[in-house]
């Protein structure tokens, strides 16, 4: 039987742009916790002391793994048995040098069709998915490969020698990732 892990969307109220950087950033905190405590509680895991190492990375609580991620529009959360990353993104335009800096080229050669732009974000995404799973930050990008597309929400990525399946949703003009190993995922977009 395959666990289950449960990725949750919340949107950010219009209001939060209206508060200054420091609250907007407080707010999307707790926000993404709200959607982190969802994600528990349909796992059926009480949440424990969310501390983050001196980078800022998730530690575990009691063997539990949590991930938050959180963008202008949207806040996100999981929880899992074992590691796991989220990742999320608005679509939109972007430079040649972070589309070089994001992938190689036998890397873009991967994607057909969708477009340069939502490949560019289906990739940024799920690497920083995978980094996540192991506390590490945008430095090792490079050192994650995409190596397959498999199809339109599914990804495998390589990194420090293991393989992750990324598994994406896409959402009002956004694409999220999360990587987990052997979990079966069941998104959760929450008005």
């Amino acid at each position: 039987m395959k666990i289950t892990i449960y990725p949750v969307i919340l949107p950010v109220p219009p209001a939060v742009r209206e508060l200054t950087p420091k609250q907007r950033v407080a707010f999307l905190s707790r926000h993404a916790r709200e959607a982190l405590r969802i994600s528990a509680e349909r796992v059926r895991i009480e949440l424990g002391p969310l501390e983050k190492d001196a980078r800022g990375a998730p530690l575990p609580f009691l063997g539990h793994y949590w991930s938050v991620t959180h963008k202008p529009e949207y806040v996100g959360g999981v929880v899992a048995r074992s590691a796991v990353g989220l990742d999320l993104e608005k679509i939109r335009p972007c430079s040649p040098a972070l589309f070089r800096k994001t992938a190689a080229e036998e890397e873009w050669a991967l994607g057909a069709g969708g477009g340069r732009q939502l490949l560019f974000f289906r990739y940024w995404t799920a690497k920083e998915a995978v980094l996540k799973t192991g506390s590490e930050g945008l430095k090792d990008l490079t050192r994650c490969r995409v190596r397959q597309v498999i199809d339109d929400t599914h990804l495998l990525v390589n990194y420090s020698g293991q393989t992750w399946t990324v598994e994406q949703f896409f959402f009002d003009g956004h694409v999220a990732s999360v990587a987990a190993r052997g979990l079966q995922v069941e998104w959760s977009l929450l008005a």
